[in-house]
């Protein structure tokens, strides 16, 4: 059909992760901008949520993007300052606890999905998310699962998140001693599980997440909408909702200690 929607997108070969971005731009449908999260799981810190408007000719200088969870810290921080003096615009958006605590965590990451697009400053020609699909996004915008490790765009702002975000906690931790926030950024990790369970919950530690709740003394939530968020958050293996819908036990804690390098 002539004025069909969404146009026919041609795949080709690209260099690293350009190809999605490639097809979209030669259909008429660039710049592309990339959106994720950095903080979903843990249970202490923010979440934080960035966009990037990267240039539509690749740079050499951002040869070595990648899902940030698969890179070392050093790379990190070695590509979030060429990030952001190329990208044609970017845009960080830190949600904190409090938040998270009041709106959950999911609707935490959408909201702050939906922010860091708003505050690019540029408006994009197509939106690229990872994982989720962003309603109120006022452009084209499609989800990739496993997107980080698939759209440059969506690597750049998974650097920037992480970066921003770990850089926050390593502050935290000079404000908030005796939990080793700057080791495990906010992760359940034995050592933070310890250190919660020894000096209680600090005033970064969301207490909608059970263990969190429980240590604190405080109501559990709803069992249902406790199970829905942990999935949610990347928190709780699929096996243990099973297991929790049928009268198991469960716990609300984030056990992927894969940031907290």
């Amino acid at each position: 059909m002539a004025n069909g929607w969404p146009p026919r997108v041609v795949m080709r070969r690209s260099g690293g992760l350009r190809t999605l971005e490639a097809a979209l731009i030669r259909s008429g449908l660039g710049p592309v901008a990339g959106v994720d999260e950095a903080g979903r799981g843990p249970c202490a810190g923010p979440l934080v949520v960035a966009a990037c408007l990267l240039a539509p000719k690749a740079s050499d200088k951002l040869a070595g993007l990648d899902d940030s969870k698969k890179l070392t810290e050093a790379a990190r921080e070695e590509l979030y300052p060429v990030i952001t003096r190329l990208a044609l615009a970017y845009q960080v958006v830190v949600i904190p606890a409090w938040e998270i605590d009041s709106i959950g965590i999911h609707v935490a990451n959408i909201e702050g999905m939906r922010r860091a697009v708003a505050g690019l400053g540029r408006q994009p020609g197509y939106v690229l998310t990872d994982g989720f699909r962003v309603p109120g996004i006022p452009v084209p915008s499609l989800p990739v699962i496993g997107g980080d490790a698939t759209a440059s765009c969506i690597a750049a702002a998974s650097i920037l998140a992480k970066v921003t975000r770990d850089r926050m906690m390593v502050e935290l931790d000079e404000r908030v001693p005796g939990y080793g926030f700057a080791v495990h950024k906010g992760y359940n990790t034995p050592e933070h599980t310890a250190a919660l369970r020894r000096l209680g919950p600090c005033s970064e530690h969301r207490r909608s997440w059970r263990n969190v709740r429980e240590v604190a003394g405080l109501r559990p939530v709803a069992a249902a909408a406790d199970d829905a968020d942990a999935v949610l958050a990347g928190g709780l293996d699929e096996a243990l909702f099973e297991d929790s819908r049928s009268g198991g036990t469960d716990s609300r804690v984030a056990t992927d200690a894969a940031h907290a390098r």
